[in-house]
């Protein structure tokens, strides 16, 4: 059991249109119920510089972006948002939940965009110093049901707009991180009814913490 008194980090992964950014409001709606202290978070961004490097990323630019640039500033940004909010809110004894972390690079720009293993190995080292989530909640769906959702919310991201077989390297990336990883990871089915997911994320932290 983790000393009640250290900050606590859990990131949230999944496709497009999981349902992550409200599960992360539930979830810190609960932890602050349970009277911790909590930092709400996202990657990229996250920082005023990191949330700089977002729009970057997320732009469309007429010259198009190469997986190579795409992982860099992904990692740039993320090297802005450890520094300025997650590891000083840790220090403080804060809870830090985060909408996305490094796994979402190894399903996007890895899985996704076809960057090699070892630059991501590098890049995570470089950046994380060994430095990892105590959990992350993986937000599992099929990807068309994820995209529809998306779509739904109105504008679509270059990310969303992305083809299906893109989608799916996307979710079979995060699903073998989730296997191969069972002590951090929890799959949580987020094709089943809100109330469903939710008690799903409480039953999962009630276990882990």
């Amino acid at each position: 059991m983790q000393d009640a008194t250290q900050g606590r980090f859990i990131t949230l992964e999944g496709g497009e249109g999981a349902g992550k950014s409200t599960a992360a409001t539930f979830i810190r709606d609960w932890l602050r119920a349970q009277g911790r202290s909590v930092t709400l978070t996202r990657e990229p961004g996250g920082s005023p510089l990191a949330e700089a490097i977002r729009n970057v990323v997320l732009g469309n630019w007429a010259e198009g972006m190469t997986a190579e640039t795409e992982v860099l500033l992904m990692f740039a940004a993320r090297a802005a948002h450890l520094s300025a909010t997650i590891w000083p809110a840790l220090a403080r004894g804060e809870d830090v939940i985060c909408d996305r972390f490094v796994d979402a690079s190894w399903a996007y720009q890895g899985e996704g965009r076809g960057v090699p293993a070892e630059r991501l190995v590098e890049l995570e080292t470089y950046v994380l110093k060994g430095f990892m989530p105590q959990l992350t909640l993986l937000f599992d769906l099929p990807p068309e049901l994820g995209l529809a959702r998306a779509k739904n919310r109105g504008d679509v991201n270059r990310f969303e707009a992305e083809t299906m077989a893109f989608q799916e390297r996307v979710r079979a990336a995060y699903l073998q991180r989730a296997f191969t990883a069972p002590e951090r990871y929890a799959v949580i089915d987020a094709s089943a009814p809100l109330a469903d997911v939710q008690a799903a994320v409480v039953a999962v932290l009630e276990q882990r913490f």
